[in-house]
């Protein structure tokens, strides 16, 4: 019985609620030095798949973080900005009593990531990890010449709400360095995360991606900050990397020659060992 107890006991909340009526849905795994991480658009938590358990083993407590509006997450209308979803962040990282953290960032989760650590008043992360980030300007500018049009994510945005399906369709052609750099099965494995997203959250989000600029934002952070992306990204081009890496003081380059947008499934092993020795340096 008390064998019975102490088992139980380890189970760690599934759900936790940032605002009334509002429960993220939280992976919570394994012990040591804590990694949160950020899914990008319009993905949730359960894209870390092929990383929680090489994590885990590693000695890490993972936290994966599934953002408002996508995956298991509860799904409001309202804000979708990058601050509101800092502000979730800081919210789970708070109760979860959660210090001297990794915090990495896919894709969007990049540029919440980065938003995150310009204003760490509560000090709770000391590394930062950027995956093919979008940032720190995911569309182009008269003084920021890099990556996407303006008008491409309008198109984005009204396809979403005429066919949601085709939209993702469209992005997954474009989102590993060829259409068959994944295999079938991963492929339907990720649009089935992609459509367990709200159509509000996805369009909002895409919204806050086509007008945040984080220029002001990358010369605030200070920690020691990884800067994860592949050569071949067609989604997040790598000038963005080059990008972040100027505008970041304590920062370094690490380039995945052979993938897209999708170094974490495409170059599994290189990405989870570059986090893992990232996030064991001192």
């Amino acid at each position: 019985m008390e064998k019975e107890k102490i088992k139980s006991g380890i189970a760690r909340a599934e759900y936790l609620e940032v605002e009334p009526n509002v429960r993220l849905h939280i992976t919570d795994a394994g012990e040591g030095r804590p990694i949160v991480l950020i899914h990008g658009w319009p993905l949730s938590d359960e894209m870390f798949e092929y990383q929680y358990y090489d994590l885990m083993e590693n000695n890490f407590r993972v936290i994966g973080i599934t953002l408002r509006g996508f995956g298991k997450s509860d799904k409001p209308y309202g804000e979708y900005n990058y601050d509101v979803h800092v502000q979730d962040i800081k919210i789970v990282l708070k109760k979860l009593a959660i210090k001297d953290a990794v915090l990495g960032g896919f894709s969007m989760g990049g540029s919440i990531a980065i938003r995150y650590a310009s204003m760490d008043d509560e000090a709770r992360i000391s590394k930062l990890a950027l995956f093919g980030a979008a940032a720190p300007i995911w569309t182009q500018r008269k003084d920021f010449p890099y990556n996407l049009p303006k008008s491409a994510v309008d198109d984005l945005i009204e396809l979403n709400y005429k066919d949601r399906p085709k939209l993702l369709s469209d992005f997954a052609k474009i989102f590993s360095a060829t259409e068959t750099s994944l295999n079938k099965g991963i492929g339907g494995w990720l649009n089935g995360i992609c459509l367990s997203a709200s159509s509000y959250a996805t369009a909002q989000c895409l919204i806050a991606l086509r007008d945040t600029d984080l220029r002001s934002d990358l010369a605030k952070i200070k920690i020691p900050t990884v800067i994860m992306h592949g050569k071949k990204d067609k989604i997040c081009s790598f000038d963005l990397a080059e990008q972040m890496k100027a505008g970041i003081l304590n920062s370094y380059i690490i380039a995945f020659q052979n993938s897209g947008h999708s170094m974490f499934l495409e170059e599994t092993k290189k990405f989870n060992a570059e986090l893992i020795k990232f996030a064991k340096e001192n």
